[in-house]
């Protein structure tokens, strides 16, 4: 049941700053001492984040170019679709911003590279701002060092239908807590309204075997390792689900968007979302809200899920103090919690999840869901491994529905699965 990436992306999320030429070239570029001046020209390139928050953005880099005079900030705003291959793009015509917003699997080619400067080295001084999970968040299974600063982090319930679950003799006051219990009020969810209702509508990914407890992989970073017993049972699970129509029949070419309709539409009891989604039942499917449930993720491990976000500097910008200091500036704990404050999203700096807005209740369902997240988050994981790119997730998913399809055994599907993605892990070099 992962949260949808849209959590992220919906709320501003999946931003990225990349650089246009101004910060590199082919020169091997430039120091990675940050100890220098503040000063020069750079570009902050984002992902679809203009159309809901120019202000925000604006207001930043005026007050960054307010602080350090000698400075100068362009921001570029990237449509969504392709950002990882413009990144890619970008990194191999030597077009590499001097700032880059990535999510840990996008450092990772960047860090192998030595494209990504080790903050370790160049940035330590701002370790201690950060908590420690997020800090480490960019950090590469067999490399040593940090490749970007922590920027802004999400998680969030479950959500379920309070009616369903009560036409189907359950009780709505007690949702499952447990992948055992879930199962069961998925079979019985299913069998009640003979096939109408599903209470999931997404296939397993890797962060789900994370949650329910497979060592996703080895600890050198060399190989993967979700096709473990453990993995193959909660495939198995989902296999049950599958045939029982307690996993919605079109799981498997599901995007977050179809689930969520299917969730507003009372064909699917449950679905995983955050507090941004509680403003669209309301306006969407007004009767829904009236009947929505609110529940922690499960997990086996008694640690929830967390998306994260980064700020990266390219190692060979030309202004490598000006570029950590503005890479500093946007995600320093003022900034962070402004930006939190705008739209669903919670801080990765220390303490500002003890701020009031993430603690004290005032009795709406948005506050609670706020509240629970992040309280969540403190020791939340990042299952997702650093290293499993988008290529993965897609060999993952199409032996998932293999499998759920009867065309594979669990065992196989997953054997097979790891196979490609330790092929492509090779590839990464």
């Amino acid at each position: 049941m992962p949260i949808p990436r849209r959590a992220l992306v919906a709320a501003a999320v999946a931003l990225v700053l990349p650089l246009s030429a101004c910060g590199s070239g082919d020169d091997g570029g430039g120091s990675t001492d940050a100890s220098g001046k503040v000063e020069g020209d750079i570009t902050f390139q984002t992902w679809n984040l203009r159309a809901n928050f120019k202000p925000y953005f604006e207001g930043v880099i005026a007050d960054f170019e307010k602080k350090y005079p000698g400075t100068h900030v362009k921001w570029i705003d990237q449509p969504a679709e392709g950002y990882a291959d413009k990144i890619s793009a970008d990194a191999a015509g030597g077009t590499l911003p001097d700032v880059v917003n990535v999510s840990p699997d996008l450092v990772a080619p960047l860090a192998k590279a030595g494209l990504a400067l080790d903050l370790d080295k160049s940035a330590a001084k701002y370790k201690k701002e950060y908590l420690d999970g997020a800090w480490a968040s960019h950090q590469i299974p067999g490399m040593t060092g940090t490749y970007a600063f922590p920027w802004y982090l999400n998680t969030g319930p479950l959500f379920y239908n309070k009616s369903l679950f009560k036409k189907a003799g359950l009780d709505a006051s007690k949702p499952p807590t447990t992948y055992d219990e879930l199962f069961a009020d998925a079979l019985q969810l299913a069998k009640k309204s003979k096939g109408k209702v599903a209470t999931l509508a997404n296939v397993p990914t890797v962060e789900d075997f994370g949650r329910y407890g497979v060592e996703l992989m080895n600890k050198e970073g060399t190989g993967f390792a979700f096709n473990d017993a453990k993995g193959v049972e909660l495939l198995t699970k989902y296999k049950e689900l599958y045939d029982a129509k307690a996993l919605d029949p079109q799981a498997l070419t599901a995007t977050p968007e179809s689930s969520g309709k299917k969730f507003l539409t009372e064909a699917v009891a449950m679905n995983p979302g955050s507090a941004l989604d509680l403003g669209n039942f309301k306006k969407q499917a007004p009767n829904l809200y009236k009947d929505i449930g609110i529940t922690d993720q499960i997990t086996s491990t008694g640690k929830v899920n967390m998306y994260v976000m980064g700020v990266m500097v390219n190692s060979r910008t030309k202004h490598t103090p000006a570029a950590v200091a503005f890479a500093h500036y946007v995600t320093d704990a003022q900034n962070q919690m402004s930006f939190a404050k705008k739209v669903a999203i919670f801080p990765s700096t220390a303490g500002s999840l003890d701020d009031p807005y993430f603690t004290k209740e005032d009795g709406t369902d948005e506050t609670r869901v706020r509240i629970a997240a992040a309280k969540s988050l403190k020791n939340a994981v990042n299952y997702t491994p650093v290293l499993f790119s988008e290529q993965m997730k897609t060999a993952l998913r199409n032996e998932v529905a293999k499998a759920l399809q009867g065309k594979e055994s669990p065992k196989e599907a997953l054997d097979n699965a790891v196979k490609a993605c330790d092929r492509l892990l090779q590839q990464q070099g």
